[in-house]
């Protein structure tokens, strides 16, 4: 009879333990001493915001809850802005120096961590490069896009060519933010929209989602990116990358070998290829003696 109670005793202990567990997983609690403390917060607004110099209607519930949606998204994407605001100690002042020069806002910089992160990248929609041009636009606003070729990955030339589209967008619509938001879904669409909602105004306007939130993330990063340490990211000068000495050297005809390039500038494809990502094959034919201007870093 004691082994038989003994039995039952084991048993029902071990379903008890079982069904315990079960409505744990169930439940989704979590052991006490498993539990990690987090201090997860919504961001606050700033009081006042502008893009491009244009004011953002913070009074308007609909562009509050629009910007601290992008706030609060990047805010907690740790480990990439923080990559990000590196990149920007080595790109952020050649890119507004470009901007400047050709009389685009500065705040248009914003735009180009949108889009790309300040990274060469392919988007699902095949756009590509800082500026995420799609082939024909690209094309379209003079950038070569060959085999051996493409000049979306080209920092200076990209944001040259991305400035004359804001500018001719600016020309149509009189302000940057549907300029801005017209380089995401296109002057068409843009048009369209203007056509049967009577409206022109960004923060009014209903479009594609993705539209709908492209300034905001924009404003977000210009937002977050210049505050970083009152939003918890205590990233210091010496964290951020600097910018690399490099000299320019014009290639005129082809080139048999990058690789061979490369040494016979003190330097290897690697480095070549960090600083001309437009770079896109290991040679060069150059069939009508255009003039390339290649980066080549002087440092290590």
């Amino acid at each position: 009879m004691k082994k038989l109670v003994l039995a039952i005793s084991t048993i029902a202990c071990f379903v008890t333990t079982a069904c315990a567990q079960t409505d744990a997983a169930v439940c989704g609690s979590v052991p006490q001493e498993q539990v990690s403390v987090q201090n997860v917060v919504i961001p606050k607004l700033p009081q006042e915001a502008y893009f491009a110099g244009e004011r953002v209607p913070l009074e308007y519930f609909d562009v509050r809850e629009s910007l601290q949606r992008e706030m609060t998204i990047i805010n907690y994407w740790h480990g990439s802005l923080s990559y990000i605001v590196q990149l920007s100690g080595r790109y952020k002042d050649l890119i507004c120096k470009i901007l400047k020069e050709e009389g685009v806002p500065e705040d248009f910089f914003y735009l180009c961590v949108a889009e790309s992160s300040l990274q060469p990248v392919t988007s699902p929609a095949n756009a590509k490069g800082y500026w995420q041009f799609l082939s024909g636009t690209a094309k379209d606003f003079g950038l070569e896009v060959s085999a051996q070729v493409d000049e979306r990955y080209n920092w200076e030339k990209s944001t040259r060519a991305a400035c004359k589209y804001f500018k001719k967008a600016y020309e149509k619509y009189g302000n940057w933010t549907l300029a801005a938001a017209s380089y995401n879904v296109g002057m068409a669409n843009i048009d369209s929209r203007i056509g049967y909602q009577s409206i022109d105004y960004y923060y009014d306007m209903q479009l594609p989602i993705e539209t709908a939130r492209y300034v905001y993330r924009a404003i977000a990063f210009k937002t977050i990116m210049n505050n970083l340490s009152a939003y918890g990211f205590n990233i210091t000068e010496d964290d951020m990358y600097k910018p690399i000495e490099y000299k320019v050297v014009e290639v005129k005809g082809s080139v048999a070998n990058w690789s061979e390039f490369a040494r016979s500038h003190n330097t290897n494809f690697k480095m070549i290829k960090m600083f001309n990502e437009w770079i896109r094959s290991n040679h060069l034919n150059n069939p009508n003696g255009k003039t390339y201007k290649v980066w080549v870093p002087t440092q290590r």
